[in-house]
């Protein structure tokens, strides 16, 4: 999706606000911006033009309906946009604005402070198009006949991507991610353009554990370079959580190669799992076997952060949409740092995934508190020999920076 292909609504009373807005979004490429000065003019374009409008801009303080009671609206609704806050506000009044966006199903992208400024709303429109990423098919599909000669050809491969600890800078764990060797047309498939194929066609139970039985096999191996103590994550479809003997089936299969529910970890993404009551069962009983289980995407869906508290989850791992220039962000510092602490309280792991820049790594690293990191910066997906590869490069590095470390913490002493 293009900046300028971005349906948009400023709502707010202040005309000169409407004005500076709409100038930095031309700037920015946006020009289909409409205006309205109250909630109940945005509800009444809205509804004139159901998913049309993909971003609104919300003044907290408007008459006849102010922004919180418009979200309330957006929410009763079923709005499928984002939404940004344009106010200054305190800490406390963030966390509640982002709670009820939350509690009322909509996404709340942050915040912009006025006067505004052009490198804060670039910021928002980057977020923006991360959080829509997962929504955009820019390559044809797979057909389920292609699908099914991938399957049979044993053409599934298991590419792998490392989590680092920020305090110590070892590999703790690598996730498995799904590929489809594509001989003689270039480079392999990625899942956006099979996974959906799999779970409408009943092939998503075929193609998993094909790529698990390969990455078991690699993960033996890996052990030998990266240690005894990595885990092994992978993702699981909510069309499988629906499935209550998928932890039996997991059960026999990691059995059969000897590998205890301790070294795994099962991923579930936030926006499409937690909406049966079979797939919370199957989640406990996950967890009742003993492995890991992770929440992806942290913010794409609607879990309540103090829901958190009672879910059977032993990770979480923020969405990238929080990280992209988290060091300047504030919105997106308020999140983490509320992560860091229900995460220390209830003994999760943390996950920042999606670290792309110096500036964001050395943000994470900087709160001095342990996380896991994840991301193109650190390591691109790979195959299990160019991830050995890169493993041992890490390493050397690490080992370089912590020396360095050492001797500038000596001269200061």
């Amino acid at each position: 999706m293009n900046k300028e292909n971005v349906n948009t609504i400023i709502v707010d009373d202040s005309k000169s606000i409407i004005v500076v807005l709409d100038a930095i979004l031309a700037q920015l490429g946006v020009e289909k911006v409409a205006h309205c000065g109250t909630g109940i003019e945005a509800l009444a374009m809205i509804n004139a033009k159901p998913n049309h409008y993909q971003l609104l801009f919300i003044d907290l303080n408007m008459p006849e309906m102010d922004g919180m009671e418009l979200i309330r609206h957006l929410g009763g609704q079923g709005f499928s946009g984002s939404i940004v806050i344009i106010s200054g506000m305190e800490i406390r009044v963030i966390n509640l604005a982002s709670e009820v966006a939350r509690q009322n199903k909509v996404h709340l992208l942050g915040n912009i402070v006025k006067p505004i400024k052009v490198d804060e709303l670039q910021h928002i429109l980057t977020k923006f198009h991360y959080l829509n990423d997962h929504l955009s098919i820019i390559q044809t599909p797979l057909s389920k006949e292609e699908l099914e000669l991938a399957i049979s050809e044993q053409r599934i491969l298991p590419y792998y991507q490392p989590k680092i600890d920020s305090n110590s800078n070892e590999v703790h764990s690598i996730e498995v991610l799904a590929r489809i060797d594509n001989p003689g047309q270039g480079d392999s498939i990625l899942p956006i353009r099979f996974i959906q194929c799999a779970e409408e066609n009943d092939l998503i139970d075929e193609l998993t554990f094909q790529l698990l039985t390969k990455a078991i096999k690699d993960y033996k191996e890996m052990r030998e370079s990266f240690g005894n103590l990595l885990t092994l994550a992978f993702n699981l479809s909510p069309i499988q959580l629906n499935d209550l003997e998928i932890p039996n089936k997991l059960a026999a299969l990691f059995s059969q190669n000897d590998i205890s529910p301790e070294q795994i970890v099962i991923e579930v993404t936030e926006e499409w799992a937690l909406q049966s009551a079979d797939q919370l069962e199957t989640l406990n009983r996950l967890r009742m076997k003993g492995y890991g289980v992770s929440l992806d995407d942290f913010g794409t869906g609607f879990t309540n952060i103090t829901q958190l508290k009672s879910l059977p989850f032993s990770e979480i791992k923020i969405d990238r949409s929080f990280i992209t220039d988290i060091h300047h962000d504030y919105f997106s510092q308020v999140i983490v740092n509320t992560l860091i602490d229900i995460t220390q309280k209830y003994d999760y792991e943390l996950v920042a995934e999606g670290v792309e820049s110096h500036d964001e790594y050395e943000y994470l690293k900087s709160l001095n508190t342990r996380m896991l990191l994840q991301g193109y910066l650190i390591s691109k997906p790979k195959p299990k020999d160019e991830l050995i590869r890169w493993f041992h490069n890490w390493r050397k590095m690490s080992e370089a920076e912590a020396c360095e470390e050492a001797a500038i913490s000596n001269k200061k002493k």
